[in-house]
């Protein structure tokens, strides 16, 4: 059976404290978002000891992580942060097998000056592709040598972001240290938003053997166009919901078919985890019994 988990960074308390919320909402794995209240686990501070007992706390609670955070602009405009962003990512992917899993998780970024997830002219070039691959390349050999696997998480407003794209970038790099973590929201754009079950299959048909790990959020048209973030108590990356004329709700408040979503997920990888993501903490439960009866109702 697919196994729900989520990210700890939605609980913005202490590692104990977290574990224990975890607990409480019925969760059997997480996605580990290195942030705490009670240590600095930052990427550029993380170290194997602090890695060991963030493992140890979650062991103890039956609570396995199957993958960890890295987000960053991997192409941050600014060479300095880009180089930092950098830096911070292979600290995690060093110590990821320490942490417990694998895997870590990054989307690839945008040369916005302002934002990470706004669309900038250049992420549509051929530079910006070769550049960006040239880099992921880089980075799934890092993994690789440290027992770890990169997975790259599309968005649309990236550099690497379409069905086309990640299949361009998994034939240029074919490597066992690059992976994808599943998200079909991600694909979408007000130009394919109407044809969600075409685009679903798209992404299956297209990739569907490169998936590691999934996530559930949901999509819908958006009014505003404007990049929109929630307010709550969290990174950057946990208060995004959506850029452009697409919105980025939690799962079941869209119109993503999740019936077609689990299923075809489910067929290929029938024990994968699935990480629920774009929510606040009072709306946990709610998401949490949407994903777990789809589920049911699937068989999966």
């Amino acid at each position: 059976m697919i196994s729900v988990g989520i990210f700890n960074g939605y609980y913005p308390y202490s590692l104990a404290e977290q574990i224990s919320k975890i607990k409480e909402h019925g969760f059997s794995c997480v996605q580990l978002d290195l942030s705490f209240k009670d240590m600095d686990v930052s990427p550029e501070n993380l170290t194997k000891e602090k890695a060991g007992l963030i493992r140890d706390a979650f062991r103890d609670a039956n609570l396995p992580i199957v993958c960890v955070s890295g987000y960053t602009n991997l192409i941050h405009p600014d060479p300095k942060k880009r180089e930092q962003n950098i830096a911070g990512l292979k600290n995690v992917l060093q110590f990821a097998r320490d942490l417990g899993s694998p895997y870590v998780v990054s989307e690839t970024g945008t040369y916005h000056t302002e934002s990470d997830w706004v669309w900038d002219p250049r992420n549509g070039t051929e530079e910006a592709y070769e550049e960006t691959c040239k880099l992921l390349e880089e980075l799934a050999k890092f993994a690789y040598d440290h027992g770890s696997v990169f997975l790259v998480e599309n968005y649309v407003n990236n550099v690497i972001g379409s069905v086309d794209t990640l299949a361009r970038l998994f034939s240029d790099v074919n490597h066992p240290g690059l992976g994808l973590l599943m998200d079909p929201t991600n694909y979408f754009t007000d130009s394919n938003i109407h044809q969600i079950d075409n685009e679903i299959n798209r992404i299956f048909n297209t990739l569907g053997d490169k998936i590691k790990i999934a996530h559930a959020k949901d999509c819908k048209p958006a009014e505003d166009t404007s990049e929109k973030h929630a307010a709550i108590d969290a990174d950057e990356s946990h208060t995004f919901r959506g850029a452009g004329g697409i919105e980025l709700p939690a799962p079941g408040l869209g119109n993503l078919n999740y019936d077609l979503y689990l299923k075809r997920l489910s067929k290929l990888h029938p024990n994968i985890p699935m990480i629920i993501e774009h929510l606040d903490e009072g709306d946990i439960p709610r998401a949490k019994r949407f994903l777990d009866d789809k589920l049911k109702s699937c068989g999966c």
